[in-house]
C-alpha cells in the first residue's frame, strides 16, 4: 500500500510530466488501434479476393490480363506504398495476370498507351492527373475504337480523386476506400462515362472525364498550397490575396455551341454468334455477283449554332459524370457562366465552396446544355485552363462531348443507387 501511495505522490508532484505521458500513451494507443483495424480490413479484402482466385476456369481459357498504370509520385510520393500494401495483394490473389507499369515523369503514360498491347483490363492507380493522361493516351491511338471498349478500373491514390465520388461509396478510411475500389474491379460491374474531347488549333486533342475550368477561382485554387503555414485558413487567404489584383476580375470570350443530342440506344455487350461457314460463303458470293447499289446523296442538315459573347469571373464545362443518370434520353455537357458582379467577400466565401466542388454552378449563373462548343479567346489572353485539375495554357479550343465513350468499374452498391434514383 505504501508503494502505491508513493507512486501517486510522485505523479502528483510531477503533474506536467504525468499529463504529457498520459497524452502520449493515449495517442500511441489510438495509433496502434488504427493500424490493427487497417490490417483487419486488408485481411478481409484479401479473403474476398481469394474467392475469385479459387474459381475454376476451363483449361483452354487464358488468364485475364490486367495492365496497371501506377503513378508513384501521387499523394506526395506515397502512392507506391499505398498500392503495394492495399491493392496489389488483392489483384494477385484474384487470379489476374497483373502487369504493373510505373510512370517516371509527367506525360509518360500517354506515350506508354501508344505502345500497349492487347489487355483485358486497364487499371489506373493514381489521381485525377493520372486518369487524364491514361484516357488521353488511350483515345489518341489509331485503333481507339477497339481499345476504348476495354473496361477501366480506378484505384484512388492521388490527392484529388474526383471520379471516386461517383464510382465508390464515401469512406473516411483510406485503406477501406482503396480496398473497396480494388474489389469493385473484381466484381465486374461497370458504368458508361462521358468524355470531353478538347482540341486546340495546333495541339493534339486532350480528353477529360470531369471537365474544363477557366477563371479566377481556378487561378486562386492552385495557389492554396503556398499558404500551407496558415493551416485551415489557407484557402480563404489564397482567395483573399488574389482580390488585390485588378477588380472585378473579368474573363471575356466568344462562345458558340450546339444543343443536346438525343441518346441512341445502348449497344448490347454480348457479340452475336458467328454464322456457319456455308452462310458466310453464300453472303460473300451474293455480294460479289450483285450489282453495286446506287448511292443516294443524303441531305446534310445545317447545324444550328448559338453564339454568345460572355464576360465572366469563371467559366466551367463539365460532364454529367458527377451525377450519373443511366436512364437519361439526351446527351449534353453543362456550361456554367458565372456572373462577374460578385463582391470580394462573396469571392472569398465562394472560393472555399469551389475547393470542395469545383464545377458547382452557383445561383445567378447562366447554365447552358450543349453537345459541342467552340471557345474563342481574345488575342493576348493569358492564364491557364484546368482540365481534370491539370494545368494547360489558355487558348481557343473546341470541346466535343463523346457520350458513353468509356466504361469504368464501379461498386455494385453505387450502380444500384444510380438505378434506384433514376426510377424515382
Amino acid at each position: 500500500m505504501a508503494r502505491v501511495v508513493k507512486v501517486l505522490t510522485t505523479l502528483r508532484n510531477h503533474w506536467k510530466k504525468t499529463t504529457f505521458g498520459v497524452c502520449l500513451l493515449s495517442w500511441g494507443g489510438h495509433w496502434l488501434y488504427g493500424k490493427h483495424c487497417d490490417n483487419l480490413l486488408r485481411r478481409a479484402a484479401c479473403q474476398e479476393a481469394q474467392a475469385f482466385g479459387n474459381e475454376l476456369i476451363p483449361s483452354s481459357m487464358p488468364l485475364k490480363k490486367a495492365t496497371v498504370f501506377l503513378n508513384p509520385a501521387a499523394c506526395k510520393g506515397k502512392a507506391r506504398n499505398l498500392f503495394e500494401k492495399n491493392a496489389a495483394p488483392i489483384l494477385h490473389l484474384s487470379g489476374l495476370d497483373v502487369t504493373v507499369v510505373k510512370t517516371d515523369y509527367e506525360g509518360q503514360a500517354k506515350k506508354l498507351l501508344e505502345l500497349m498491347e492487347n489487355t483485358d483490363l486497364i487499371i489506373i492507380a493514381g489521381g485525377d492527373g493520372t486518369v487524364q493522361e491514361v484516357i488521353t493516351g488511350l483515345l489518341r491511338r489509331a485503333d481507339e475504337a477497339v481499345f476504348s471498349k476495354i473496361p477501366i478500373g480506378f484505384i484512388p491514390l492521388g490527392k484529388t480523386c474526383t471520379l471516386s465520388n461517383t464510382l465508390y461509396p464515401e469512406s473516411t478510411n483510406q485503406v477501406q476506400h482503396i480496398t473497396n475500389a480494388t474489389l469493385a474491379i473484381l466484381k465486374g460491374e461497370t458504368v458508361p462515362l462521358d468524355v470531353l474531347q478538347i482540341k486546340g488549333e495546333k495541339e493534339q486533342p486532350v480528353f477529360a472525364v470531369t471537365g474544363l475550368r477557366w477563371g479566377s477561382y481556378r487561378d486562386a485554387g492552385v495557389k492554396v498550397s503556398k499558404y500551407w503555414y496558415l493551416g485551415p485558413l489557407k484557402t480563404k487567404a489564397a482567395h483573399f490575396f488574389s482580390t488585390f489584383k485588378e477588380w472585378p476580375q473579368k474573363h471575356q470570350a466568344a462562345l458558340m455551341y450546339l444543343g443536346p443530342t438525343e441518346r441512341p440506344p445502348e449497344e448490347p455487350e454480348e457479340k452475336p454468334s458467328r454464322p456457319p461457314l456455308y452462310v458466310r460463303l453464300y453472303r460473300r458470293l451474293r455480294l460479289y455477283w450483285a450489282s453495286p447499289p446506287k448511292e443516294i446523296p443524303q441531305e446534310v442538315t445545317p447545324q444550328d449554332w448559338e453564339e454568345l459573347n460572355l464576360s465572366t469571373i469563371e467559366l466551367s464545362i463539365a460532364t454529367q459524370n458527377r451525377q450519373l443518370d443511366l436512364t437519361r434520353t439526351e446527351d449534353f455537357m453543362d456550361i456554367c457562366i458565372e456572373a462577374d458582379t460578385v463582391s470580394k467577400g462573396q469571392f472569398v466565401n465562394r472560393g472555399s465552396q469551389k475547393m470542395r466542388d469545383p464545377h458547382a454552378c452557383p445561383a445567378g449563373s447562366q447554365c447552358i446544355q450543349a453537345s459541342r462548343c467552340i471557345l474563342q479567346l481574345p488575342e493576348g489572353t493569358q492564364g491557364s485552363f484546368g482540365i481534370d485539375n491539370e494545368e494547360y495554357e489558355a487558348m481557343p479550343v473546341e470541346v466535343k462531348l463523346l457520350p458513353r465513350k468509356l466504361r469504368f468499374f464501379c461498386d455494385p452498391r453505387m450502380r444500384e443507387q444510380m438505378l434506384h434514383a433514376a426510377v424515382q
